[in-house]
């Protein structure tokens, strides 16, 4: 392995992010809450193991650092190439990734890939656990969360969109207004882990509105704007009893998943927007992530 996993700060007097070129994660991001105080609501480990498990994808590869920025709005600009057959998908992939801090309480990331020489399925997401409330402060289930979806993708057993598009309204799954995440969560078996067609927000710089998440206690907020298609909105149903950064317990829905994306199994779905890009087109994947108290 050419490069070493390392840990990456940014900061700007107002937050600080910790990010790993190890699959460009989020290992900490530490926010003030109504009084000032910060603290870090990213769920995640002292050291860098893969963040709970799963298959060999981008985010269990070392990225290569392309650039890193300090000052008002600090970045670091990652990137990795794909090959040909890796993971199974077809043609050669390169990959840049850029976190900034475009403001005092603002994170931005853009996704960007390239294919070189074969058409290929592309559909990036950011996996982090949000807990507003700091990552070991309990579950997730009192936090309010508003998504500006009023269809979402229906899945089957496997968990596989059927293809079908389905309106949420006078279902568990409306978050159209505000709602506690846990108000209806027992109405849809062990919790959320569903696709939300994002197709109401208003936009700003070219994103859509897609989710404004809050935690009533800090009472921080963070809304999120993004140009996917899509966002699949888990609530950690599988995470129990993992002992985290600084010894911190996360047990079920401990954190929440807001991971803006292209629709799942879109690639067999005709109906859906497609995520196949071809050379000479470019993957382009931007998220704003505005953190407030209100």
């Amino acid at each position: 392995m050419a490069e070493s996993a390392k840990l990456f700060v940014l900061k700007n007097g107002t937050v600080q992010l910790k990010v790993s070129n190890f699959g460009c994660t989020i290992t900490s991001l530490c926010v003030p809450d109504k009084s000032g105080k910060l603290d870090d609501v990213v769920l995640g480990f002292d050291t860098l193991e893969p963040i709970f498990g799963g298959h060999k994808g981008y985010d269990k590869v070392v990225w290569e650092v392309a650039e890193h920025k300090e000052g008002e709005n600090p970045s670091i600009t990652f990137k990795y190439h794909s090959r040909d057959g890796e993971e199974g998908y077809p043609g050669d992939l390169a990959v840049t990734a850029t976190y900034t801090l475009t403001s005092a309480t603002t994170l931005r990331l853009d996704m960007e890939a390239v294919p070189q020489n074969k058409p290929t399925p592309v559909s990036l997401a950011q996996h982090t656990y949000w807990n507003l409330g700091g990552h070991s402060s309990g579950n997730i289930l009192d936090h309010s969360i508003q998504i500006w979806a009023k269809h979402l993708t229906p899945v089957d057993q496997n968990t596989i969109p059927t293809g079908e598009i389905l309106p949420v309204k006078d279902t568990p799954f409306d978050f159209t207004t505000e709602q506690k995440i846990g108000s209806r969560i027992h109405e849809v078996g062990i919790g959320y882990d569903h696709n939300y067609v994002l197709d109401c927000g208003d936009e700003k710089l070219g994103l859509k509105h897609a989710v404004k998440l809050k935690d009533p206690v800090s009472s921080r907020v963070l809304n999120l704007w993004t140009n996917a298609p899509g966002m699949q909105f888990y609530t950690a149903n599988y995470v129990n009893g993992i002992v985290g950064k600084g010894g911190g317990q996360y047990d079920k829905q401990s954190g929440a998943c807001l991971e803006t994306q292209g629709f799942p199994n879109a690639i067999n779905q005709p109906n859906f927007p497609s995520v196949v890009v071809r050379p000479g087109e470019k993957y382009q994947h931007s998220m704003l992530f505005e953190f407030s108290v209100e």
